[in-house]
């Protein structure tokens, strides 16, 4: 099957309108779609072919993230508040990216957008890095004829809803990532260091203590069957991440459990809140109609609880109720949200009031995680004591004991 979606770089030369030499670089899915662009801006090609990949240097091929996009957006938004065109913003933002896989998006939305398409149409072919929520914003910015405004609100909401994500990670990655630690180091005594401590036990000839006996027993397993161990870990990683992926009951199960989770669920619970408040802000902000801009907002909250209640708060606005009924009917916002938005739909400022409840809740979030870290590091290294230093005292336990005999 020919990979016909697959834009590569292509070197061109040819002359235009006046006659003059003219030549440069042109991403594109064939060289004959190349010189069907090059004959519509007036540049008659006498020569395109493909650019050789260098064996050494070049930007290296990595995985495109949401870092990447959000800081294209940003670059993007800049370029055209300095004046420059949007196809050559796309060039210099293009050629200048480190990530060659960043780099041939880019220039493949420059291609697009050359041969005549919109930024819009150019962006909902690669659905996997522009989302929805994405496209729908541009596309209000070329309707509107704010297409540079409206990028600075891209790159500025997806900045913060960016940091709100690394917040909320730091507070569940450092507990989980001690934890792994802990059980590395454990593991590496039951293997390797409790064995010579029980061929040592093995030669005194004397009753041990239950505790000594206990750990004895546990790494004897442990030397036996890690395999069997780590492979029911692993295992059950992977199951547990594929059924979530694959099973969308499971992974709804999940979003309502994390927001039970003591201390945990509260932050969950306030960083959706401040997703909902920034998402529906930005797109109040660009001119989208409100029950359009709820099916977005609901995909953005990351938690299927907020999403049913987004859901429902579209169907009510449908029916011609108020956006702040609509909210309280759903019991999931505090009545400080509400009343917020309430302020702003009688003064016509809602989406000011989204802004200010959305800094309110990422000021919540960043708080929130910072105490739960500050609650986490005592526990963390109690716990590590209680393991770390229960090994070490049954083991010494006999010695002790053989040195009080003596």
């Amino acid at each position: 099957m020919a990979q016909a979606a697959k834009s590569v770089m292509f070197i061109w030369e040819g002359t235009n309108r006046q006659g003059k030499r003219v030549s440069g670089e042109m991403s594109g899915q064939s060289d004959a779609l190349v010189k069907a662009v090059l004959r519509r801006q007036g540049v008659n090609p006498t020569k395109v072919k493909k650019k050789p990949q260098p064996l050494f240097g070049g930007g290296a091929r990595k995985k495109i993230t949401t870092k990447d996009i959000t800081v294209f957006s940003r670059q993007l938004a800049t370029m055209m508040s300095a004046g420059v065109p949007l196809v050559q913003a796309f060039e210099i933002v293009g050629r200048g990216h480190e990530n060659a896989a960043m780099q041939e998006l880019i220039l493949g939305v420059k291609a697009d957008v050359e041969a005549g398409g919109t930024l819009t149409d150019a962006l909902r072919k690669r659905p996997r890095y522009f989302n929805d929520l994405y496209c729908n914003l541009v596309q209000a910015g070329e309707h509107a004829g704010i297409l540079e405004g409206i990028l600075h609100k891209i790159a500025i909401y997806m900045e913060k809803t960016e940091a709100l994500k690394s917040k909320v990670k730091s507070a569940l990655v450092y507990p989980a990532a001690v934890i792994v630690v802990a059980f590395i180091i454990v593991t590496i005594l039951m293997i390797f260091v409790i064995p010579q401590f029980r061929e040592l036990f093995a030669s005194f000839g004397a009753e041990l203590p239950a505790l000594t006996v206990m750990i004895i027993n546990i790494s004897t397993w442990f030397t036996q069957y890690w395999w069997l161990l780590f492979l029911v870990i692993i295992g059950s990683v992977v199951g547990f991440f594929e059924a979530r992926k694959r099973s969308k009951k499971f992974g709804d199960y999940l979003d309502r459990m994390s927001l039970k989770i003591p201390i945990i669920g509260l932050i969950l619970e306030k960083s959706a809140i401040a997703r909902f408040s920034r998402t529906l802000e930005t797109m109040f902000s660009a001119g989208t109609p409100l029950v359009e801009a709820m099916t977005s907002v609901a995909g953005a909250t990351g938690n299927i609880v907020f999403y049913n209640a987004c859901m429902q708060i579209r169907d009510e606005i449908t029916t011609g109720t108020q956006l702040q009924t609509a909210m309280r009917d759903t019991n999931l916002f505090p009545n400080m949200v509400i009343q917020m938005v309430a302020i702003g739909e009688e003064s016509g400022a809602i989406d000011t009031m989204l802004g200010k409840v959305a800094d309110w809740y990422e000021q919540e979030v960043d708080d929130a995680v910072e105490a739960l870290t500050s609650l986490l590091e005592p526990m963390i290294m109690a716990f590590l004591g209680v393991v770390i230093g229960g090994l070490v005292i049954g083991m010494y336990l006999p010695i002790f004991k053989l040195g009080a005999v003596v």
